[in-house]
């Protein structure tokens, strides 16, 4: 299977091309870049350099269209409106598969878009990709010929809220949406330090940001009312900035009744990268790893609930998750390339 990566020299993209050359049906990975073409991928994603002549290859710097043309998939690890650009030219290019690691194709509704991002600048595509979230949409993406690959706050939460859709068909009720509040790694804000991103800010520090309008909200909201209906009370997001690099940990708080914890077991069983724990997890034991580590508790009365989730905002927020619905919608084994062990400690 031969495979592009543009946007090959960020962290998401960096994590894609790990994944990607110990993946056992990838038999050509081509890193595109047009920041860092010429430059040996190894000097730039130091990890890989232990790949050997992988790591000696260099970054290209083909147009995105050229490199996709012939490829059976194509992965866009770029900055939000960079895909909408590219998109069509790699369309005309006719690879087999193109996954979107960006934002700007997993919301189908122009006006809720619009609401978070300003006007789609091609909105003719949009209906073309299937919303990527692995764990939830599992064989329905067999065959997808274009995948939006989820937010890494938006995975995170919507982990968490799926499997309301079970406990609320059975009876119980929410007095009000869920609430949930999460944080996040400076990892999460790409390569390029800002003010809010660059280590002396983030260190020995916490703050939230993106207060009642986090660009993740339009997922989330899209995803939910499809789960619950147009008239589901909005969820939102409480973001939050960690003095860490790697991870989300999400708490999720919601009040009704017939609450039960059991849910979130029964709703991710078989699924390969959801573990349902007995305990809270640690961040650090999610790192590295394409897997989501969740636990549900609830008051025995079933009038509270509680849920926490940790991913790895690089990997099942982005790279790993998007391997993943690759390897669904290609009919390739799911675990594929993503059995990873993460380090402990971190």
């Amino acid at each position: 299977m031969k495979v592009t990566v543009v946007g090959a020299a960020g962290y998401a993209g960096g994590e894609l091309l790990r994944v990607l050359l110990n993946h056992p049906e990838v038999t050509q990975c081509v890193a595109v870049s047009r920041s860092q073409a010429g430059r040996p991928i190894g000097d730039v994603h130091p990890a890989l350099a232990a790949l050997g002549d992988v790591g000696e290859a260099r970054f290209s710097a083909e147009a995105p269209a050229d490199a996709a043309r012939g490829q059976d998939v194509v992965f866009l690890a770029l900055e939000h409106g960079e895909s909408s650009r590219l998109a069509p030219a790699v369309f005309e290019a006719g690879p087999g598969l193109v996954v979107d690691l960006a934002a700007d194709f997993r919301v189908q509704d122009p006006g809720l878009y619009e609401r978070h991002y300003g006007a789609h600048p091609a909105p003719d595509h949009v209906a073309r990709f299937a919303y990527g979230l692995a764990d939830v949409a599992g064989r329905a993406l067999h065959g997808a010929a274009a995948i939006a690959a989820p937010g890494c706050f938006a995975t995170a939460a919507q982990l968490a809220l799926w499997p309301f859709t079970c406990l609320l068909q059975g009876g119980a009720r929410l007095d009000a949406a869920p609430s949930l509040f999460a944080v996040t790694g400076s990892s999460g804000a790409g390569t390029h330090p800002r003010a809010t991103t660059h280590h002396p800010a983030r260190a020995h520090n916490l703050f939230a940001y993106s207060v009642l309008g986090h660009r993740h909200d339009a997922e989330l909201q899209e995803r939910w009312r499809g789960w619950l209906g147009d008239d589901a009370p909005p969820v939102r997001l409480h973001a939050h900035s960690g003095p860490f690099v790697r991870g989300i940990y999400l708490t999720l708080h919601a009040q009704g009744e017939g609450l039960d914890a059991a849910a979130w077991r029964a709703a991710y069983r078989g699924r390969p990268f959801v573990r349902v724990l007995d305990a809270p997890p640690e961040l650090t034991h999610a790192v590295g790893t394409n897997d989501a580590l969740i636990h549900a508790a609830a008051t025995p009365d079933g009038r509270e609930l509680q849920v926490t989730v940790a991913i790895d905002n690089l990997l099942k927020g982005a790279g790993g998750q998007a391997v993943q619905a690759m390897n669904l919608a290609l009919g390739i084994p799911e675990t594929a390339g993503l059995r990873l062990t993460g380090m402990y400690p971190c």
